[in-house]
C-alpha cells in the first residue's frame, strides 16, 4: 500500500481506523484520502485496506 508516497506492505487486512491507530495518527487532526476520495471520519472503521490502495494522510497544525 502506498501511504504519503511511501510503500508499506500490509501483513493482514486492516480497517482504515485500525491502520491509523497502529501508525499512531491522531484521528482528531487528520484528513484521509483513500484512492483519490476523501473518507468521512465516521466511516474509518468500515473501510478495508489492501496492498493495492493509496492513502494520503494530511495533518492539520495550528499556528500564526
Amino acid at each position: 500500500m502506498k501511504v504519503n508516497g511511501s510503500y508499506i506492505e500490509l501483513e493482514k487486512q486492516h480497517t482504515l481506523y485500525d491502520f491509523l491507530m497502529l501508525q499512531h495518527y491522531n484521528i482528531g487532526i487528520i484528513v484521509v484520502e483513500h484512492n483519490g476520495e476523501i473518507i468521512p471520519k465516521d466511516t474509518y472503521q468500515e473501510v478495508l485496506l489492501t496492498n493495492e490502495d493509496t492513502l494520503e494522510v494530511v495533518t492539520f497544525v495550528g499556528g500564526g
